[in-house]
């Protein structure tokens, strides 16, 4: 193999960026080639093309605007800027070491505060930080990746010395996302990672959750047992947890049946439930046991049953992820995935400060730590009555 042929693919492409910029004399402000373009040249995929983008924008070589291109920089005057002000960036760096002036933030940029996993995600965040005198900025970026964006750029000029991110979506790249990674600013990426980027992240382990709850269903009586998802789209997240109840299925010598896989739906409001495809796939009796991949939907999918006549757990069984009407463990009535979101706040926040410590974001060393969940029986599931 040639020294050629060891050149990761990003790096080819940055190579031909760098070379078309000095062979065509491309100015400050001329467009680059295309994302699709350049997927097309190189027979590589998005993500390896915003990969190198990213890089080439760290470097200041080229400009990225979200919806237009990519532009060739104005590469002299940022030098001139760098040098006038490297004197002056080396002074404060080197008075805030002295005095110990770190800003001692760490953002969390996170999709929502609607229910009890994020809740508790964030109490476990808190305390890892208030053990080692950080504070913590919370900003939301209500599932737009555009608002995620604004927050991560938001918090970068705040000037937090990490940041924790629950990504709003793994398929869309937020180049901010990438941007950190390529310039080591430290960062650890909470319940989602980024497929085919090396990051620092903590989840749980979604395939084992819904293996859990499959086994659990079985031992029960359940044959017809239906997944349920309710997020608008279809995340590393879902498909992995999909991927562990169909493999807990197949393990048992059962056929899937593509009907009992339920996603891509929303239930706005229960007062129009009837009319609802889900309602009547409940009234109908199409599934004995339900496994919904968040607690919101296993309280609607709780109220749906009650609204066709049916009792839980007599009539259904539903299991769901994460606790959905309890603070306190004891008083649980649903049985649940527990994911140890308390524990997964804390590991992750505290792996960030090691990060920031040891320097690791710019040396590409990465962590992934997947979580080990846990089956909690309550009062949703119960043997089924027609078996």
């Amino acid at each position: 193999m040639s020294t050629a042929d060891r050149i990761p693919l990003y790096q080819k492409v940055q190579e031909y960026i760098r070379e078309l910029i000095d062979s065509e004399g491309l100015k400050t402000g001329d467009r680059i080639p295309t994302e699709k373009v350049l997927m097309e040249r190189f027979n590589v995929s998005k993500i390896t093309v915003v990969n190198a983008l990213s890089g080439l924008a760290n470097e200041k070589i080229i400009n990225r605007v979200p919806g237009r291109g990519s532009f060739v920089s104005d590469r002299e005057s940022q030098i001139q800027l760098e040098a006038a002000g490297a004197h002056e960036d080396q002074m404060v760096e080197t008075v805030g070491s002295e005095a110990g002036l770190r800003s001692r933030i760490i953002g969390f940029v996170m999709p929502s505060i609607d229910d009890y996993f994020a809740t508790r995600l964030i109490k476990g965040v808190q305390k890892a930080l208030g053990e080692k005198n950080y504070r913590m900025m919370i900003l939301l970026s209500n599932g737009e990746l555009e608002e995620e964006k604004e927050a991560i750029k938001a918090l970068k000029d705040i000037g937090v010395e990490g940041m924790l991110v629950f990504p709003v979506d793994e398929e869309q790249y937020n180049e901010e996302i990438i941007g950190m990674k390529f310039s080591g600013f430290p960062f650890v990426l909470v319940d989602r990672y980024l497929p085919g980027v090396e990051t620092n992240y903590i989840a749980a382990d979604g395939r084992m959750g819904t293996g859990l709850a499959v086994d659990y269903l079985w031992e029960l009586g359940h044959r017809e047992i239906a997944i349920c998802s309710d997020s608008p789209l279809q995340t590393v997240t879902v498909q992995e947890r999909i991927e562990g109840y169909m493999n807990a299925l197949k393990n048992k010598g059962a056929l899937i049946n593509p009907a009992h896989i339920i996603t891509g739906f929303q239930v706005e409001s229960l007062k129009d439930a009837e009319t609802h495809p889900l309602f009547r796939y409940i009234r109908n009796k199409m599934a004995t046991a339900y496994i919904t991949l968040n607690g919101r939907l296993g309280v609607q999918i709780y109220q749906m049953a009650g609204q066709a006549g049916l009792s839980v757990p007599r009539d259904l069984s539903i299991v769901s992820f994460d606790d959905p009407t309890a603070i306190v463990e004891e008083f649980s009535t649903f049985t649940h995935i527990k994911q140890f979101e308390y524990d997964m706040g804390y590991r992750a926040a505290d792996k960030l400060l090691e990060v920031i410590h040891a320097g690791e974001g710019r040396v590409g060393k990465y962590s992934k730590t997947l979580i080990e969940p846990e089956l909690v029986i309550r009062q949703t599931t119960g043997p089924n009555a027609s078996s």
